[in-house]
């Protein structure tokens, strides 16, 4: 028995990905973001494939890094959010993670615990107003953890607009990480996979890569076609009915047919992560063709317009999103992002992975 709704992850596509982008870095060092579950691609199964082909791996807390390291994962970790309390911090020094410094809080907690911790990395903010210290603070932040016995450091920030690099709030940033940078000796880390592939200059040893890396696309960087895609959510149709001109299809009879119309139900749904908010014309690859949705996602079925389509019949293939459509050309029929349709991917939804 197996579910005819399912995601299958290219764990050589990612390794792909990242020698593409590692052509275009020069010698920076290269981190991949496996934060949510990597993405939703499985954060286990990628970080054990990929360990080895990278510098280091990011996830956004604790626990994700205790699970990595639980599954074998050895290499070096930084956790984004840093420690949430000092149990986390002493954690940290235990499993030779990186924690990310960016509050007074955290500060005091390394007056004792920071010994043990083989390297910390400190976030300053330039602008995007979340977390970190004023720049101003850096080399205040600098002897504090130095006087914790903390040896290794590196100083970070994050781009709000990186995929915009001639807006005011990156140029803003840039400016305030580069004047207060100046006099940093140690390494440093600000490009994000939109920074590095848009062009945006300032100082930066490091770049951490994350939607890039799966293969999703940002802006209209030229890059993007070399990337490919490693999730496909794939199903095949339940049912195909005939409707009439003027008839409605699903909930809040959305959708009414212009012409009489044939219609394949697909069992996928919004329980499933396909978006709720999905438009009319989302498109959809039936059977190798592309056709568009027709009627409101429902919680466990969609339904396609294959009128144009010569021969559907049930247990025909389904392509929600992969080579094609893009997961970006999806999200943005649904007024969202691609990020957001990768990582709320249910768990009924079973993985299936492949490599090579």
């Amino acid at each position: 028995m197996s579910r005819a709704t399912t995601v299958h992850i290219d764990l050589t596509a990612i390794g792909e990905n990242i020698h593409t982008l590692r052509g275009s870095l020069a010698a920076q060092r290269f981190m991949a973001v496996v934060k949510a579950d990597a993405f939703g691609h499985g954060a286990v199964r990628v970080a054990q494939h990929i360990q080895h082909s990278v510098d280091a791996l990011a996830v956004a807390f604790t626990e994700e890094a205790v699970a990595l390291r639980e599954a074998g994962v050895d290499a070096p970790l930084l956790i984004l959010e840093g420690p949430h309390t000092a149990g986390d911090l002493a954690l940290a020094g235990k499993l030779n993670l990186w924690p990310v410094i960016h509050s007074d809080e955290q500060l005091e907690w390394c007056k004792t615990l920071g010994a043990d911790l083989s390297q910390a990395w400190i976030k300053i903010d330039t602008g995007m107003h979340r977390l970190g210290f004023p720049p101003s603070q850096l080399a205040d932040v600098k002897q504090r953890l130095g006087e914790a016995q903390i040896q290794n450091m590196t100083i970070m920030s994050h781009l709000a607009s990186a995929e915009s690099p001639e807006s005011d709030i990156t140029q803003g940033q840039i400016r305030q990480w580069n004047s207060h940078c100046a006099d940093w000796s140690d390494t440093a880390s600000l490009h994000n996979s939109a920074a590095t592939r848009h062009g945006i200059t300032g100082r930066s040893h490091w770049v951490r890569v994350g939607y890039a890396l799966y293969g999703g696309r940002i802006g209209n960087d030229p890059l993007d076609s070399e990337l490919l895609p490693a999730m496909q959510l794939s199903s095949r149709v339940l049912a195909v009915r005939h409707v009439k001109q003027g008839e409605a299809v699903g909930y809040g009879a959305r959708w009414v047919a212009e012409k009489d119309s044939k219609i394949a139900t697909i069992p996928v749904g919004y329980g499933d992560g396909y978006p709720w908010a999905a438009a009319d014309g989302t498109p959809v690859v039936v059977s190798g063709q592309v056709a568009p949705l027709a009627g409101r996602v429902s919680m466990d079925m969609i339904t396609v317009d294959v009128t144009h389509i010569d021969t559907v019949e049930p247990g025909a293939s389904v392509v929600l999103w992969g080579d094609t459509p893009r997961v970006d050309e999806v999200a943005a029929h649904s007024g969202t992002i691609g990020y957001e349709l990768m990582t709320r991917l249910t768990g009924r939804v079973p993985k299936h992975y492949v490599s090579s």
